[in-house]
């Protein structure tokens, strides 16, 4: 008797709540929360008094029970509202968060052309306030992951951005710089075919050198294209450090003796490392051309080969002066020569020498950092030493 009771007394009340939370459709989680909290409280307190009714207690009993559902009523609904706010407050934040996720950030500042693991948004999702709300353990989960998502998306926008900027930058370059060297050409030529030229010999040696102008260049353009497509494979094989070090040291020393700049080689260490002899020496040799070419006459690059931290190093640092903050940061961009004009130079590239660099490094786990030292910069690979 006492269980059918107390059980039809909370049912009745708690139908109650059921058509009233019907009734709130559209309305706020504080108000349903609310809705629930006081259905619940009152349904306790309706099984609660239904029985003391039917036990024949005292009516001083009875209103002993009453004023006691009465403060515990009062004191369980003081304490739902809380909680209600503070479900609102995260409900808030996870509606801008999604909010955020859909919009395209304007504000965002201006990626570098490859920046890994660089971080530039500003994407904030709303928190809730502590002390003043109490938030629950789910929804503050899913708004940690929601920022996650919301900054991996804002990256991922600053990378696409960059890169499309980079695309736009070298096309744009690119079609200066050869057509400088193609107008050239055509200029000889037709002075050859015109019979006008009055050394021939020189028009033939200016036009193989501007046709191996253009074939550095296109290979160039070639190794790039590999490295960003993600079809540089590489043929890894155990190489010594002193051999990539000689090698590039041998192919340059003709280059530095013409420009009167003092080529050196150092070996510190006897360590091997498991890579692609062909690519990282190329990389390695474009940063040794590279120190070379900006180093002025009777200047020292020297190529290092060293061991820190467990990695191999492979160092060469020049004379060049060294390098503002700015150009330490973009050093590495597609195009960059470190001068914003175009003007072609006999010995200047495209600007693609230290990006092919930086590709291939990466493709082999490795890093290459650029800093300035006394009289000049000093560019370091760091490589995966093998185990055993």
């Amino acid at each position: 008797m006492i269980v059918l009771i107390g059980g039809g007394c909370a049912v009745g009340v708690s139908l109650l709540g059921l058509l009233a939370l019907r009734l709130q459709s559209g309305s706020s989680v504080r108000m349903k929360l609310f809705t629930v909290s006081t259905a619940t409280v009152l349904a306790m307190a309706a099984g609660v008094l239904g029985t003391a009714q039917a036990m024949f207690l005292s009516q001083h009993d009875l209103k002993v029970v009453i004023m006691v559902c009465f403060a515990v009523g009062v004191c369980a609904i003081g304490m739902a509202i809380p909680l209600a706010r503070g479900v609102t407050v995260d409900s808030r934040a996870l509606r801008e968060a999604l909010r955020a996720l859909g919009e395209d950030v304007h504000d965002l500042a201006p990626a570098p052309a490859l920046p890994p693991g660089a971080r530039h948004s500003r994407t904030v999702i709303p928190t809730a306030r502590r002390g003043t709300a109490m938030a629950t353990a789910e929804l503050e989960e899913l708004r940690r992951e929601l920022t996650t998502t919301s900054t991996r998306l804002a990256e991922s926008r600053n990378r696409e951005r960059a890169l499309e900027r980079s695309r736009r930058e070298l096309v744009a370059w690119v079609s200066h710089d050869l057509r400088t060297p193609l107008a050239g050409l055509r200029a000889m030529a037709e002075a050859l075919e015109d019979g006008v030229a009055t050394d021939p010999v020189r028009y033939h040696t200016q036009i193989r050198v501007a046709a191996d102008r253009l074939t550095g260049m296109v290979d160039d353009l070639f190794e790039l294209s590999r490295i960003h497509a993600g079809a540089l494979r590489l043929s890894l094989t155990r190489v010594s450090l002193a051999d990539l070090v000689d090698e590039a040291v041998v192919g340059a020393d003709p280059l530095a003796r013409s420009l009167g700049v003092e080529l050196s080689a150092q070996v510190l260490t006897s360590l091997a490392v498991r890579v692609d002899p062909r690519e990282l020496s190329r990389a390695l040799t474009n940063l040794v051309v590279n120190a070379i070419r900006h180093t002025p006459n009777d200047g020292l690059v020297q190529v290092e080969a060293a061991e820190k931290g467990g990695q191999a190093v492979l160092a060469v640092t020049d004379s060049c002066g060294g390098l503002t903050e700015h150009d330490l940061e973009r050093v590495f961009d597609v195009g960059w020569r470190g001068t914003a004009a175009r003007t072609p130079e006999p010995l200047a590239g495209a600007g693609l020498g230290l990006t092919i660099v930086r590709g291939i490094v990466e493709a082999h786990a490795g890093e290459v950092a650029v800093h300035n030292v006394s009289g000049g910069c000093r560019f370091e690979v760091l490589l995966p030493v093998p185990a055993g």
